[in-house]
């Protein structure tokens, strides 16, 4: 069986040929449709997942059913962070926020790894460290800025992760990952239209102007983005601006 499919991924292309196997035998794909649960709160976590080329959101659910994004998850990372903390249950629940693939892996070879693997150690590690920093840059993001700066943000790291300038998204969607009312989330969604960095069009985002999306958002998302580094160069790569040639 051909070891293409993790190689999506940044933590698992990074991995020895050895490890690579063991991945490979103990593991299969798994498809999250859109919305489609991923951990429940306080769930005992069976397995983690490693994005190919789906994207995870990691919520914080209140009493009153309000929720509020705390974390992303797309093909630079893994749902496996209580599991290298040393914890087996998910504090938050985490959802598909883009449908697609991901690399699913049990807890037990996950723990393995972490235990013979230094390479895989060392790079879920960088890894943590960056979700750690994204996390602490969302809490600030979250009370400081605006819905219109944060909905830019969003809309970037989104399209970062899925390496196309089309994706799923409707306001209501938007508002709950962004802790807002839905109808501050459509004023925003409608400004970028109007200044023409988005095409918003029945549940789907075409982002028009990258360039100018990236001025307009806070400075969350170059702090964030500079935090994974390389790992998520290879699908940036493939975001090319209107009029501009295919990357070689």
């Amino acid at each position: 069986m051909s070891n293409e499919p993790i190689m999506q991924n940044a933590i698992l292309r990074e991995l020895s040929d050895l490890d690579r196997a063991k991945v490979m035998r103990d593991g299969a794909t798994k498809w999250f449709d859109l919305r489609g649960t991923v951990y429940e709160s306080d769930q005992q976590i069976e397995h983690a997942y490693f994005p190919l080329d789906c994207v995870l959101s990691v919520v914080t659910l209140m009493r009153d059913g309000m929720m509020i994004e705390i974390g992303t998850i797309g093909h630079e990372g893994t749902t496996g962070i209580p599991l290298v903390l040393g914890g087996d249950k998910t504090a938050n629940h985490a959802f598909c926020q883009v449908q697609g693939n991901a690399w699913k892996m049990s807890a037990r070879t996950f723990r393995e790894l972490l235990s013979d693997s230094r390479t895989f150690r060392e790079v879920v590690n960088r890894y943590l460290q960056a979700y750690l920093n994204m996390l602490g840059q969302f809490t600030a993001c979250n009370r400081l800025h605006s819905v219109y700066e944060r909905a830019a943000r969003w809309i970037l790291m989104t399209q970062d992760r899925v390496g196309d300038d089309t994706f799923p998204l409707t306001h209501e969607f938007l508002a709950t990952m962004l802790g807002s009312r839905r109808s501050g989330v459509t004023v925003a969604a409608a400004m970028l239209q109007k200044a023409g960095f988005i095409h918003y069009h029945r549940g789907r985002i075409t982002v028009l102007d990258r360039a100018g999306l990236e001025e307009t958002a806070c400075e969350c998302y170059e702090l964030t983005t500079r935090q994974f580094g390389e790992a998520l160069r290879p699908r940036l790569l493939r975001i090319q601006p209107p009029g501009a040639p295919p990357a070689m």
